[in-house]
């Protein structure tokens, strides 16, 4: 790694701009970083108080003084040459951790938090071979990856680095998944961007902190041009159904291609990466088939047809209202929104924050600035509410919060809701949800109580009875004149890879095992009765207490790319899970649901079943489901030789 002094932005002058405009905390920390000054790290511990960068208090002085610092020890480095250091001692390291939180990081985070950062050149989580396989072993194996989003092609990406063949099956014309399907005015993402990005391919150009749909999905389609994945998607095909014949050790599957015809290819291993949000949910209301106007869901948003001056009724307000409300309501004629039940929504100073030209620029140039601002992010969006979310049984207001932390927070989001609304406070008993903050999914606020305030905006909270081809008629008998109509309703996040038919050793299906809606999977990735089968974003695996979804995916990547090693450097043909770890597994995820806010009997949410099981999210910290997957283990499994 150079340090680089110039890149655009003029002479060795400009570095100091550059620096000016970037985060204190990433900056104290590569301070830290490469000259090894504790004392600085001691000056500045008071004031930081948090992991987000607009939580510290950082006094201006010292503030000029770390940059100035910095400025001199990067050019001291750039002007004798000297080696940078890679990873700083031990005893370095761990201040350097707790103070860019301001809290005392736990020992058992510390592994996990170098491996995320990355700081050598070398990849982590690359599962490297222990005894490659002959070129003709590889070369007569084939995994078949459904799904070319992020996490297919996560998944894509270590195959190929592996040397094992693959093939992507993929439904759409492109890659990119809910990140290429979502299109809605105001897609974006939740998580901070510089998070929300394989650790093996970070992104120093998003423009946003938190970016919208069409940045995710060109750092996805960058992605599968320069790991060149590509030339090994079929794209505008889709998978109808995969029988496992165990005679041949091979999973035959089946594809419907988009002129309707059908093929069958054969796979050693087969790996799921459809996601859990991929199938619109669609209310069954009266009428709603009959309505004359424009009826479409947010995950379908119909760009032929203009809200420009029209009376749109939109239904639901989670994740994609909020942020489609807001997107539409300066331009519609009339904004009616009907919502069933509140969401918690979070305000976060940077949510609709641009990065700034100097910040990008010392991500890209600054030695270890994109990896101490990473692991900023992971600290501040991952475990840290974890222990908040479970249930203390003495807590006297069990209908509110679940314990003092989670009222804490609770006064907060009200008071910051309190504020938005100003004079609106007629619309505080609609917009307060009744049950604790992350009993359904938390959401960012995109100004979304803001909108509500608007002259042409409606919040109605009565149920809605029929649907007439001008209006949605609510209980009460009320007509809401509607032209067209929004479906902001979720997906059909309980009934796990369908419609695929996956027909496992037995004969029977994964819908015959599972239902509808009680999915359940070892690890969330794989299931007795179907050998060679790895599930990506698989039961169980959602993160709803923090965190990215990428990092469970490269977690979930790093564990089936040791099974494969494990397959073919010990001439292994099948990896059947067995019951009993599974079952094991299944009961420790529903014991510790049990304590957890996704269980509280008020709540109801897309994350349960209709009998009240958590089937969607992990009930794990991020640093629990990454020493669970760390390691692989065979024991776990049942091994299948080849049929000679």
């Amino acid at each position: 790694m150079d340090v680089q002094l110039n890149d655009g932005l003029g002479d060795a002058g400009h570095l100091r701009a550059a620096i000016d405009e970037a985060d204190i905390v990433p900056l104290l920390l590569v301070l830290a970083h490469l000259s090894g000054d504790e004392a600085i790290l001691d000056e500045a511990a008071p004031y930081i108080h948090g992991a987000w960068n607009f939580m510290h208090t950082v006094p201006p002085a010292l503030q000029v003084g770390i940059r100035d610092r910095l400025a001199e020890v990067l050019r001291d480095y750039d002007s004798t040459g000297r080696a940078l250091p890679a990873t700083p001692p031990a005893h370095l390291l761990r201040k350097m951790l707790n103070v860019g939180v301001g809290q005392a990081v736990p020992e058992e985070y510390v592994p996990l938090l170098l491996e995320e950062m990355r700081l050598g050149e070398v990849d982590p989580r690359s599962v490297a071979w222990r005894a490659r396989p002959p070129a003709e072993v590889l070369a007569g194996f084939r995994a078949v990856v459904i799904g070319a989003g992020l996490s297919g092609l996560c998944m894509a990406i270590k195959l190929r680095e592996a040397g094992i063949p693959f093939t992507i099956i993929e439904k759409n014309p492109t890659v990119g998944g809910t990140w290429y399907e979502n299109t809605y005015p105001g897609c974006g993402v939740d998580t901070p961007n510089h998070f929300f990005s394989y650790s093996f391919a970070p992104n120093h150009d998003w423009p946003e902190h938190f970016s919208k749909r069409n940045e995710l999905w060109g750092y996805l389609e960058r992605c599968a041009d320069e790991y060149d994945i590509r030339r090994d998607i079929t794209f505008d095909t889709e998978v109808t159904a995969a029988r496992w014949d165990a005679a041949r050790a091979r999973w035959d599957v089946t594809v419907r291609e988009a002129d309707g015809a059908t093929a069958t290819l054969e796979a050693n291993v087969l790996i799921t990466a459809v996601g859990q949000l991929n199938r619109p949910s669609i209310p069954d209301i009266p009428g709603l088939k009959d309505f004359p106007g424009p009826v479409f869901h947010t995950g379908q948003w119909d760009h032929s047809q203009s809200v420009v001056g029209k009376r749109v009724a939109m239904i639901g307000t989670g994740a994609s209202g909020m942020q489609a409300g807001p997107s539409i309501a300066p331009d519609v004629e009339h904004l009616t929104i009907f919502q069933r039940t509140p969401h918690w929504s979070v305000h976060n100073p940077n949510y609709h924050a641009r990065v700034s030209a100097g910040k990008i620029w010392a991500l890209k140039n600054i030695p270890f600035y994109a990896k101490w601002n990473r692991f900023l992010l992971f600290w501040a969006s991952s475990d840290g509410l974890h222990a908040s979310l479970q249930i203390d049984p003495d807590w006297p207001m069990p209908d509110r919060s679940l314990n003092a932390t989670n009222q804490q927070f609770r006064d907060l989001l009200i008071a910051h809701i309190t504020k938005e609304l100003g004079e609106r406070t007629d619309l505080l008993p609609k917009v307060v949800p009744d049950y604790p903050p992350y009993g359904k999914r938390m959401l960012r606020d995109n100004h979304w109580y803001r909108m509500l305030t608007r002259p042409n905006v409606d919040l109605v909270t009565e149920r809605i009875d029929h649907i007439d081809p001008d209006a949605i008629v609510t209980r009460d008998g009320a007509r809401h004149p509607a032209e067209m109509i929004v479906l902001a309703t979720g997906f059909q996040a309980g009934r796990m890879l369908w419609p695929m038919q996956i027909c496992g050793r037995e004969g029977d299906t994964l819908r015959d095992r599972w239902g509808d809606d009680d999915p359940r999977a070892y690890l969330g990735i794989t299931t007795p009765g179907f050998p060679n089968l790895f599930m990506l974003y698989g039961p169980n695996t959602n993160l709803g207490h923090g965190g990215s979804i990428i990092f469970h995916t490269e977690c979930q990547v790093h564990y089936i790319m040791q099974a494969l090693r494990e397959m073919l450097e010990h001439d292994i043909a099948s990896l059947e899970c067995r019951q009993a770890p599974h079952d094991a597994y299944n009961a420790r995820v529903d014991a510790a649901h049990r304590n957890m806010v996704w269980s509280h009997g008020g709540v109801g949410n897309w994350y349960k079943n209709a009998r009240g099981r958590v089937i969607a999210n992990s009930p794990w910290r991020l640093v629990d489901y990454w020493a669970f997957t760390r390691g692989f283990s065979s024991t776990d499994f049942v091994l299948g030789q080849p049929d000679r």
